[in-house]
């Protein structure tokens, strides 16, 4: 069942009407969060990138 563009228009205004856009504190607050959270990330990867490279280290040196 196809409606006109008129009818979707107006069925997408009313839809948009019922979005709650965050506050500027709560922005700001979710981007401070997510670049915590990707640093903490990174953190853990470059220690883990680490313990790799010297256990490779150890038992290549250990073998070789």
């Amino acid at each position: 069942m196809a409606t006109n563009p008129i009818q979707f228009v107006n069925q997408v205004r009313s839809e948009v009407a019922k979005v709650v856009w965050p506050t500027r504190r709560e922005v700001l607050l979710t981007t401070v969060m997510v670049f915590i959270m990707a640093a903490l990330t990174a953190v853990f990867f470059a220690l883990v990138d680490l313990a790799i490279r010297g256990g490779l280290q150890a038992l290549l040196g250990f073998f070789g």
